[in-house]
């Protein structure tokens, strides 16, 4: 496997408002301990639509981490062109720095938002292009991340379904807080 999209929930979707919320940093771990083994392996790329939420922690996770440790690269494939122009500012400064500094950064299509069309085409656009994805999701509890979750799961070309669960995400948190020595002193 050479390349893997990375996808989950917006911050909305988690109930998360502010950048500096504990629960990002849980997710990023998680995000980071599910990477690496795949990068020992020979992931060469992950790649991401650059959403909030889960694809840009991704993003941070690689670049602000994971480059300087391994050789791995980071692809930005939005649908179209300025998706973050709606965003809270400080997500559309964080969207602009993430891809002056990917690796690779090509819309899918040019100009604005058209029509929903344009998510189904980066879903099957992405399938086609990653061997394999990794996804945060709550079988119990979808989001927007559904659609590409149903889309990978039809695929007719062998494609590796990688989930990070709610227990996961426990577990990250347990091994967090186990080697916070505070945590031993309670």
């Amino acid at each position: 496997m050479k390349i893997m999209f990375v996808t989950g929930y917006k911050p909305m979707e988690l109930n998360l408002f502010k950048p500096d919320d504990e629960r990002i940093t849980y997710i990023k771990e998680a995000i980071k301990k599910r990477l690496i083994p795949f990068i020992e392996e020979g992931l060469e790329w992950v790649i991401i639509s650059g959403q909030m939420g889960v694809e840009l922690w991704t993003a941070d996770v690689i670049l602000d981490d994971l480059k300087d440790h391994y050789d791995i690269q980071l692809g930005v494939i939005p649908p179209f062109e300025n998706q973050e122009s709606r965003w809270p500012e400080p997500l559309q400064m964080q969207y602009q720095e993430m891809i002056m500094t990917a690796d690779f950064y090509q819309p899918l299509y040019k100009g604005d938002y058209k029509g929903p069309f344009q998510f189904r085409a980066k879903n099957k656009w992405l399938i086609d292009k990653s061997d394999a994805c990794l996804i945060l999701l709550d079988e119990e509890n979808h989001g927007s991340n559904r659609y590409f979750y149903e889309e990978a799961q039809q695929t007719e070309k062998d494609y590796p379904i990688y989930l990070i669960t709610p227990a996961d995400l426990d577990d990250v948190v347990r091994e967090i807080q186990m080697n916070d020595p505070r945590y031993w002193d309670q």
